[in-house]
């Protein structure tokens, strides 16, 4: 093994890798470039040492072994985040992808789940028995990472964040200690998990709270022609203005992609894309959509029944592993006629086939807590721009960060201030837009749990001791 950028020897690595239920790679061994890919292709950094974890002891030896030989430490899971964040250049990489354990109580509507599991796995389990709970809405994303972001998709205007139904967790701390963390075990610690990133230290299990959904609901996706977006953003916003928290509704701008309800002439031309859910009876669901469904002519209409799970999964092909992802992101709290004549704007120039600009709406359940009842401070917005800008050939990469940036600045004057953590492609910065008005208190528990900012490869909260 050759690791020149830390006073390691290989017989310390290799007394490490055999106490190790898992597998420990470094730069010379078989593995290690597929062990360090993360699902962004921008990210191509190089660690020092890879450890995929099977279990909590592992990430205790992992945590002790990189704190005594001074290894900066970063944390995989589903390896999903936009900054890449999951691996760094001569870090040590606490691998936890392995650990896919799900277990639910169907009696308790509760869910314990492993760090390594993603969405599509974790909704595989709860659907045997009709249950889920707010999680993304690409089911290739890690629970781990969503979560402690804190964690929104289709069901979040009925049941709010992912940290909302988060009910307890166990902890790996910068110490080594395995603790738990709950409303009245080191409640601190489990408010700042609770949106906080993974400043506090590794999670080794979550568990969740799970509501009645399924195994089929009403949703499915509109497609207008682009020559139609203010009118349909405008019918877009009086429907949101009412609509019950049980409906969804996502608005799309990019080139139709070949799917198979699209009418072929229509591939790759630009389109405006509602994308409707209902969570609730499927009756009541189609008298809720239905003046979402007579909007304008549109190109195709295939809202009906379908597997919670399918739609779940519905997405994933348009962002597949190995493109090249940059985003950026916006809470609003209105859609004004001002914000329209923008979004059409860039639409008109959008750089790549692939890219697309989708206005989600949200709020509901959201927005029904306290601003500092979790690490997550954004409680006060109806509507997020997310700048998804996705590429395949390097020689764009330029162009296509300029873009994002523009349009990003461009929609700043309509702004809240705020951003999801989790959307941020730098991997310095913001941290106040992230964190908010909680941020200070987020400094005590950084205080208390890793005062030497051992775990700071993330959204980073500075410890001030």
């Amino acid at each position: 093994m050759s690791l020149t950028t830390r006073n390691t020897d290989d017989q310390a690595i290799s007394d490490f890798a055999a106490t190790f239920r898992g597998t420990v790679i470094s730069p010379d061994d078989e593995g290690y470039d597929e062990a360090r890919t993360v699902w962004n292709g921008m990210i191509d950094e190089r660690p020092a040492l890879v450890a995929q974890c099977a279990g909590p002891a592992d990430v205790i030896a992992s945590v002790n072994f990189a704190r005594e030989h001074e290894y900066a430490i970063s944390v995989k899971g589903g390896g999903h985040n936009i900054a890449g964040r999951a691996v760094k250049d001569d870090a040590f990489v606490i691998d936890l992808s392995r650990m896919k354990s799900v277990r639910v109580d169907p009696d308790a509507r509760t869910a314990r789940v492993e760090p390594g599991v993603v969405l599509q796995e974790l909704d595989h389990e709860t659907q045997a028995f009709g249950l889920a709970t707010p999680a993304g809405y690409n089911s290739t994303t890690g629970v781990a990472g969503l979560t402690l972001g804190g964690g929104w998709g289709w069901l979040s205007r009925k049941h709010g964040l992912t940290v909302d139904n988060l009910i307890s967790a166990d902890v790996v701390t910068a110490d080594g200690e395995l603790v738990h963390a709950s409303e009245n075990e080191n409640p601190d610690l489990f408010w700042g998990l609770r949106g906080g990133g993974g400043n506090f230290g590794v999670v080794t299990s979550f568990e969740f709270q799970l509501h009645e959904v399924g195994p089929t609901v009403l949703s499915g996706p509109i497609v207008h022609p682009f020559d139609d977006a203010r009118a349909v953003l405008s019918a877009y916003r009086d429907f949101t203005a009412d609509a019950p928290n049980e409906a969804t509704v996502w608005c799309v701008i990019r080139h139709a992609p070949p799917l198979e309800f699209i009418p072929e002439e229509w591939h790759g031309r630009k389109v405006l894309i509602l994308a409707a859910f209902y969570a609730g009876e499927m009756a009541e669901g189609e008298r809720v959509l239905q003046p979402l469904r007579d909007v304008g002519d549109p190109i195709a209409d295939a809202i009906g029944p379908h597997p919670y799970t399918g739609w779940q999964q519905a997405f994933d092909g348009l962002a597949p592993a190995g493109n090249r992802h940059y985003w950026k992101s916006h809470n609003f709290d209105e859609l004004t006629d001002e914000m329209i004549e923008t979004f059409v704007e860039y639409g008109g120039t959008i750089p790549t086939p692939e890219t697309e600009i989708a206005i989600p709406n949200l709020g509901g359940a959201m927005n029904e807590r306290p601003v500092d009842s979790t690490a997550y401070p954004h409680r006060n917005f109806e509507f997020t721009m997310v700048l998804h800008t996705q590429w395949t050939d390097p020689e764009q990469d330029e162009e296509c960060i300029a873009w994002a940036r523009e349009m990003h600045e461009a929609m700043t004057p309509h702004a809240t201030g705020g951003v999801y953590a989790n959307f941020v492609p730098e991997t310095d910065g913001d941290q106040q837009a992230a964190y908010g008005e909680n941020y200070d208190r987020l400094v005590e528990v950084k205080n208390r749990w890793d005062p030497e900012n051992v775990f700071r490869l993330n959204h980073n909260v500075e410890p001030s001791e």
